[in-house]
């Protein structure tokens, strides 16, 4: 006990938090010792104390990692080593931790704990598990320069084809741009483009891949150079990747916006080195509030991805924030009367804009889907769209046309893509065709109330 005491005499403050630090883990092994976050913000501050008010310490960048080896009795305060060496404090809501993170079994810190700014010879508390954490790619580079034109509002539509009906039935409607959708690597997309512009239409592409590979910065490389070749090839807009914040679309147990803003930033750029005036849209999110049933591996919630991109710096990487509604029941002039009596945002258009749009300050949005589910002429829906069953095909259209107005009036919408113009598959998994503006008789009632609007000739 003696010599025990002279060898901590001799030790610093610094390395007598340690010991209490590590004999507060040692009561349980099963708690976790440390979780490595990665900043989701262009700047976070690591402070002396668990305090606005206290000195800087570091200043981190978006992408960066700091090891949080404690918490504070204050709440949301994290105490930890940034990647420069600083020890000290941060707020924890501005990282991003692994799924199974748990920062309730870190120890707690006392407030006088040692800190040191970066380069100097403290350091936290660590132990041998970082939470399940995996090398976090460098922060994005600086947006290239964009000659999109941002100005106006336009009106498209998807499409299965453009066969002569639906070109006539798009004309009738007003719409200059159409929309399709490729896959990574997929040749046909280039043939779109040529398709497009043969019958006097401009093109989005929504470009797709491989959800296993997305989250690979090699192949997040061969994703952007290959939406690079398509705006050198004349595509008008490019979506990067679609409703990336549930599973059926991104790897499960990997869904992250920060990962998705690597991804953006290096399409963006690659898009803009080839042809500056294409416009890059933002994927557009799944509108949902399904992550407190099917949990965070395998769902985000669309307001909190929108948030999670907008803190990530997505809006630098974008020329316009990607949008959907498809799950209207009512008027889009209406803010509040759903049938389904729940009033969840995502059931209103406005509401539906204000979630996507807000965290993103003034940058304007796109619409890539916008449709009303009508099963007319078709029969009884699926399960999972009974929702829609009273939905008339009348409504369909006078609503698709309610909906171009607001937008156009709103400011906030640059372009608006109709999902969709001619679709015929209508199946027990997706009834795609329930949305389409051509029902089976071949009327195309849309085609006129939005023509109406748009002052189609």
């Amino acid at each position: 006990m003696i010599a025990l005491a002279k060898r901590l005499r001799t030790l610093s403050l610094i390395g007598v938090a340690m010991l209490m630090v590590i004999a507060c883990l040692g009561e349980s092994a099963q708690a976790q010792t440390s979780v490595v976050g990665t900043v989701i913000v262009d700047e976070l501050y690591m402070r002396s104390a668990a305090s606005r008010n206290s000195a800087i310490l570091d200043t981190l960048r978006f992408g960066q990692r700091v090891e949080i080896s404690g918490r504070s009795t204050i709440r949301g305060w994290g105490y930890g080593r940034s990647e420069a060496g600083a020890v000290g404090w941060v707020v924890l809501q501005y990282l991003e931790f692994p799924a199974n993170a748990n920062l309730s079994e870190l120890p707690i810190v006392p407030p006088d704990a040692p800190t040191n700014p970066a380069g100097g010879a403290a350091a936290p508390a660590a132990g041998g598990d970082t939470g399940g954490a995996t090398p976090v790619p460098a922060a994005p580079p600086p947006p290239a320069a964009s000659g999109a034109n941002l100005r106006g509002f336009e009106l498209g539509g998807q499409v299965q084809s453009l066969s002569p009906a639906t070109v006539n039935a798009m004309r009738r409607a007003g719409m200059t741009w159409v929309k399709r959708q490729a896959k990574e690597g997929d040749g046909a997309a280039f043939a779109y483009i040529s398709e497009a512009k043969a019958n006097g239409f401009k093109i989005l592409l929504s470009v797709i891949g491989n959800i296993d590979l997305v989250v690979e910065p090699s192949y997040q490389d061969v994703y952007a150079n290959f939406v690079g070749q398509l705006a050198a090839a004349g595509a008008d807009a490019i979506e990067v990747w679609n409703e990336q914040n549930i599973d059926r679309e991104w790897k499960r147990g990997a869904i992250s916006p920060v990962t998705y803003t690597q991804l953006l930033a290096k399409a963006y750029n690659a898009i803009k080195a080839n042809n500056p005036n294409t416009l890059v849209i933002s994927g557009a999110p799944a509108p949902t509030g399904a992550e407190a049933a099917f949990g965070s591996d395998r769902v985000w919630n669309d307001d909190r991805y929108a948030q999670g991109m907008a803190a990530a710096g997505a809006g630098r990487y974008a020329d316009c924030i990607g949008l959907h509604y498809n799950e209207g029941i009512i008027s889009p002039n209406q803010r509040s009367g759903d049938p389904r009596g729940d009033n969840y945002p995502t059931r209103y258009f406005d509401g539906q804009i204000a979630r996507g749009l807000n965290p993103f300050g003034g940058k304007r949005g796109c619409f890539t889907e916008l449709g009303y589910l009508s099963p007319q002429g078709y029969g009884p829906l699926p399960g999972n769209f009974a929702w829609a069953a009273n939905v008339t095909v009348q409504q369909q259209a006078q609503w698709l046309a309610e909906a171009a107005v607001r937008a156009a009036q709103s400011g906030r919408i640059r372009l608006l893509i109709v999902f969709n113009v001619d679709f015929t598959y209508y199946g027990a998994d997706d009834p795609q065709a329930g949305y389409a503006m051509i029902r089976p008789d071949g009327s195309c009632p849309a085609c006129e109330t939005l023509g109406r609007v748009m002052g189609a000739r």
